[in-house]
């Protein structure tokens, strides 16, 4: 591997290293190869796999943190592309890939530029199962690096290519995962009469939920619940005796996180205790709702206007149910993060993300670098500018 070459050269070669999470040994070693050759400073090992890159200009203070997302995901690639992954079984799935490549080029280019300040060039591992901007904060990412904003993008299939989209207050949704575990009392299935069945009360568990959203949210919030797995312990001629629910929730506010895991506990609790059965609930929050600063944000638009023109740049786009771990850093600094079109639907970069034929368009990584380059222009302007 070598350090040379355009943003795209990088992404190819980054999309052939795929790697999933805490793993991204051989990508942080490619990325940390291209920093040094640009001649910026380099920590290695920020959070496990993290890499941060600096570059200083001038005399201030002042810093601001450009973050890329470093892991792929466990899937098998279909995409037929000349430089597919080599690691079967994980693939860039989701366009990591890209936004690497995308603060790689902003970096190569910012090295000739005139800005009085640092920039923090973040390179993330472990953003799939939302665990890697805790580990680099608890590595001391920002008393290490301190910085008065960070901020990020990520592709978006679905939107126009190039198009710049963001928006104040939340973006991205928190992410809850729950599993209900039924317990009844099992036996052969042609006696049900003695039975107490965890399937039927898991049925009614799954259906009781869906009346959560609709009838305790306040319907001016927005929230999502969704069942997406369901195991037992029994047979073809033999009824269960504990079945397991495991679910997803969505929600982009406090009030509401706690609104949903209370109701969703009372629910399947008291639809078990109904039926002569236990549930008994796990609840965890794995990512938190990423929520965009007022100033990083509007810095972030006049950024995208700059770089697309005003027909470019949604400034108020629609938050998404999906999350990020981009909102832990949110939670910490002044932060922004900004969604670039991939393609529309039947186009190469439109296929959705997380599928095994999914494409990240080449054809956005100049202007996600342009996107970046301005904002250090605009935030780190020198004296006289």
């Amino acid at each position: 591997m070598t350090s040379g070459g355009s943003a795209e050269s990088w992404r190819h070669q980054l999309h052939q290293l795929a790697e999933t999470a805490f793993e991204e040994h051989r990508t942080a070693e490619f990325v940390a190869e291209v920093l040094r050759s640009l001649g910026l400073d380099v920590a290695v090992g920020v959070g496990g796999t993290g890499i941060v890159g600096t570059l200083r200009r001038g005399t201030s203070e002042r810093a601001i943190g450009l973050r890329a997302d470093m892991d792929a995901l466990p899937i098998r690639e279909r995409t037929g592309l000349s430089f597919a992954s080599r690691h079967e079984g994980r693939m860039h799935a989701c366009g990591h890939d890209g936004h690497m490549a995308m603060v790689l080029g902003a970096a190569e280019q910012l090295v000739d530029d005139d800005f009085d300040g640092a920039v923090h060039f973040v390179f993330q591992p472990a953003e799939e199962p939302g665990r890697g901007a805790a580990a680099m904060i608890g590595a001391g990412l920002f008393d290490r690096f301190p910085m008065e904003a960070i901020f990020g993008l990520h592709n978006m299939p679905g939107l126009p290519a190039g198009v710049l989209a963001t928006r104040p207050g939340p973006i991205m949704a928190g992410e809850e995962n729950f599993v209900i575990t039924v317990t009844g009392r099992g036996g052969h299935a042609s006696a049900p009469h003695h039975l107490i069945d965890p399937l039927v009360v898991a049925a009614h568990i799954i259906v009781a939920l869906q009346s959560i959203v609709a009838r305790s949210v306040d319907p001016v919030d927005s929230a999502v619940i969704s069942c997406t797995d369901i195991t037992t312990d029994g047979a073809r001629n033999a009824v269960p005796s504990t079945v397991r629910i495991t679910g997803d929730a969505r929600n982009f506010a406090p009030d509401v996180s706690t609104l949903l895991e209370t109701r969703l506990r009372e629910v399947a609790e008291r639809t078990a205790q109904a039926h002569g059965a236990t549930a008994e609930v796990s609840y965890t929050r794995e990512f938190a709702t990423t929520v965009n600063h007022s100033e990083a944000t509007a810095a972030a638009v006049r950024a995208a206007a700059r770089t697309v023109g005003e027909e470019g740049c949604d400034a108020a786009t629609s938050p998404i149910m999906a999350s990020e771990d981009f909102g832990l850093f949110a939670d910490r600094v002044p932060a922004n993060f900004t969604l670039i079109g991939n393609g529309m639907p039947g186009e190469r970069g439109g296929v959705p993300l997380h599928s095994h034929d999914y494409q990240f368009d080449d054809a956005i990584l100049p202007a996600g670098i342009r996107y970046y380059r301005s904002i250090v222009h605009e935030l780190l302007a020198p004296p006289s500018a």
